[in-house]
Formats: structure tokens, C-alpha cells, sequence
């Protein structure tokens, strides 16, 4: 009986997207980008033989045709390759998972566009008043790092969180665990998620942190994300409907409102990520999808603009890679995908539209191209496929190329 893996590498975008210059994008290629920072500061080529023996460097050579990639190729290819556009009309966190589920995001979501007093007088006043707090710090645009370094003191002198946004369509709220209390920020963020429905944002983010100083101010592993509902049923929803089991881990439960999830494993940092997967891989039954999302790439590569971090800690992945191969029995199917780009060479500190890697895995599978795919709809419409549900809106099943 069918079983999945689905590992998403947050951010890993491998070449701009075909409508990347409405971003303002165009040229921005995550992984090329690291690989040439890398072998520039290191002297020597990124080494990921386990991801590129899976068909990486052949996708992104495929998506960016004339790509020269500082990384040395596989001898042999033993897995299927290729490389999706986002249908999606965002590059944001939310779009691109639903999407990767077989839902993209056809509609705008609303955004606080102006990068100083970001936030409406009213949906300040409302949320003050129900939270019982005196006011609000950041109000801005900022980095969710150099936003503690600059505003961490006065939180807690003042007791009032710090709010603060990003291109995304997302309202991010940093306080304290200790000072603040990690309780009393969650239920803050519940009620900024209620009043902010009406914008049509995405996510309500609660960053939690410690320390006594700017230079220890440092986020913790109790981050929560308080997403809107997918606008359609996911193949997440559709496998626990049919009686399956969707295990997630990381953030992944957050990203879909903790629906059509079975279990929500949380980990921090990319070791305890791939642990928690191996132990499940080892305890799930069948009709199973494990989900999990390695933030770290993202939050801690790819928008703090480290290309040589981001370059590690994908060369950490890599060495682990095998283990999670090896875990597959012959009715596992592996995934290995992103849900956009963070080109940590790009100006700024945003996402970047790209395509994302579709790699695959199963005992047996050979060398398979999977070329193009026209939506990340179409892993959610082959996850329906194997699983044996029924189709989705979106998406192309490739699943027939992998028998």
C-alpha cells in the first residue's frame, strides 16, 4: 500500500520563473546563485552528490537553458527530474504549498504596501483595544532580525509587541517569550488573525524570542502561523477523507490551517527535521503522506542573504539524503520540491519567483525527465494518482512516467 514523503526544501528556487520580471525578478536563480557564491568563498564546488544523483542539476540546467552551475554532475541519474512554474499569482509561502497540494491561488491577496506606518490607524485601534496592549511597535516593513536588534529594548521596557510586514501578504508580531509571554502572543495573533480577514491576509505570524540585549536577541522554535483555509480541498483533505494519514512536520500544519492533517509533529532546525521524518517513515503505515518543511533554508539563508550558510546547510541535507532513501520500502514514493525562491544574492530581502525542483524517488525508478511542469498542481494531481483518489481540479499526473 502507497506511502509518501514529501520534503520541502523552503525557498530552493532553481531559475527565474517565465513571468518573473512582473516580480521584478528576472535573472534571480537561488540555486545557481549559491553554488557560484560558494565556490567563490570556499574554493572548491558545492558538494551535493545526493541531490544531483536524484536529477537536480539536470532540472536546473533544464529550467535555465545555458546555465553554467558550479556543481559537479552525477555520474548517474537514479531518480525523475524536473522543474514547475507557479500558477499561483503569488510567491508566497501559502501559494506555493497549497499549490504543490493541487490548489493554487488564482485570486490577489491584500497586502500592506506602504513600507512605513504599514498598518491602518483603525486595525491598530481595534486590536489594541481587544488585546488590552498600549500600542504597537515596527509598524513598518522590516527584517524580522534586524527588527529585534533595533526595536528589542523598547518592547520590553514598553511591553507593547512589535508588528511588522513584508512584500508577502503576512502580519508578523515578535514579543518576548519571558517579558511578553509566549501564551499571551499567541492569543494576540488569534485576534489580529480575526481582524484581519477582512484584508485578505495570508498569514498572521507569531515570532517568538529570548534574550537580554540586541546582540542575544534570538528567535525560538515556537513560532505559529495562523493561515487562512485553502480555497479548495487539498489532496491532503481528499487522502484523510479516504481514511489516510497526513503526519506533519515543521510548519506544515500551520501553512493549511491544520487542515486535512492527522498529526502535527513540530522539530527545530534542520537536523531534528530530518529525524523526525526518519522516525516517522519508520512508524507510518500505509496510505500515509509525512510532510515536512525545512524553514531553515528560507528564514535563516535565504533572507538573511547568506549564500554561503544557505550553501552548507544544503550540503547537510545532502549527507543526510541517503538515509531517507534508504528508509523507502517499494511502495514509497519520496518528493522533493520548494514552494518558491529566495535568491540570497538578489536585492532585498524577499522571495523571488522561480522555478522550483521536482524531484522524485522510488526503489527501482532509473533516469525519467519529467520536463516542464506548466503548475505545482501537477505533484498534488499525481500524489491523487498514487494514493487512488480522486482527481483534483488542477494539475497533470505524472505518475505514469515513475512505473
Amino acid at each position: 500500500m502507497a506511502k509518501a514523503v514529501i520534503l520541502v526544501l523552503d525557498s530552493f528556487g532553481i531559475g527565474s520563473a517565465p513571468d518573473a520580471d512582473k516580480f521584478g525578478d528576472s535573472g534571480a536563480n537561488t540555486f545557481a546563485s549559491i553554488a557560484r557564491v560558494f565556490a567563490e568563498k570556499k574554493q572548491r564546488p558545492l558538494a551535493i552528490p545526493n541531490l544531483t544523483a536524484l536529477g537536480l542539476a539536470k532540472a536546473a540546467t533544464s529550467a535555465t537553458p545555458g546555465l553554467s552551475l558550479a556543481v559537479p554532475p552525477a555520474t548517474r541519474i537514479n531518480g525523475a527530474f524536473g522543474y514547475a512554474r507557479e500558477l499561483s499569482s503569488g510567491k508566497d509561502t501559502p501559494s506555493g504549498h497549497w499549490e504543490i497540494a493541487g490548489v493554487p491561488v488564482l485570486f490577489d491577496w491584500g497586502y500592506f504596501t506602504e513600507k512605513t506606518n504599514s498598518f491602518p490607524p483603525e486595525l491598530i485601534e481595534e486590536l489594541c483595544r481587544r488585546t488590552g496592549v498600549s500600542g504597537i511597535l515596527g509598524n513598518c516593513h522590516a527584517s524580522g532580525t534586524d527588527i529585534l536588534v533595533k526595536l528589542g529594548d523598547e518592547h520590553i521596557k514598553t511591553g507593547m509587541p512589535i508588528c511588522y510586514t513584508s512584500a508577502d501578504s503576512v502580519f508578523q508580531v515578535a514579543a518576548h517569550e519571558e517579558h511578553f509571554g509566549l501564551t499571551r502572543l499567541l492569543e494576540f495573533c488569534q485576534v489580529a488573525r480575526e481582524l484581519l480577514d477582512p484584508y485578505n491576509i495570508g498569514r498572521v505570524i507569531a515570532r517568538p524570542f529570548t534574550g537580554d540585549s540586541a546582540q542575544t536577541y534570538a528567535r525560538t522554535g515556537n513560532r505559529r502561523d495562523y493561515s487562512v483555509l485553502p480555497p479548495a480541498p487539498t489532496v491532503l483533505d481528499k487522502l484523510v477523507a479516504a481514511g489516510g494519514q497526513v503526519i506533519s512536520i515543521g510548519k506544515i500544519a500551520d501553512i493549511y490551517a491544520h487542515q486535512g492533517i492527522s498529526k502535527s509533529l513540530k522539530a527545530t532546525g534542520l537536523p531534528a527535521l530530518v529525524d523526525t521524518t526518519l522516525a516517522q517513515m519508520a512508524t507510518q503505515s500505509a496510505q500515509s503522506i509525512i510532510f515536512t518543511n525545512l524553514v531553515d533554508f528560507d528564514q535563516n539563508f535565504g533572507h538573511r542573504r547568506d549564500p554561503l550558510g544557505y550553501g552548507e546547510a544544503l550540503e547537510y541535507f545532502d549527507s543526510r539524503l541517503p538515509e531517507i532513501l534508504q528508509a523507502c520500502d517499494d511502495d514509497t514514493l519520496v518528493l522533493l520540491t520548494a514552494d518558491h525562491g529566495c535568491d540570497p544574492t538578489w536585492p532585498g530581502t524577499e522571495h523571488t519567483r522561480e522555478y522550483v525542483p521536482v524531484l522524485l524517488f522510488r526503489k527501482g525508478i532509473g533516469e525519467v525527465d519529467l520536463g516542464e511542469r506548466q503548475s505545482f498542481a501537477d505533484m498534488g494531481q499525481t500524489l491523487a494518482d498514487f494514493f487512488g483518489l480522486d482527481a483534483l481540479a488542477y494539475g497533470d499526473s505524472f505518475l505514469a512516467k515513475l512505473q
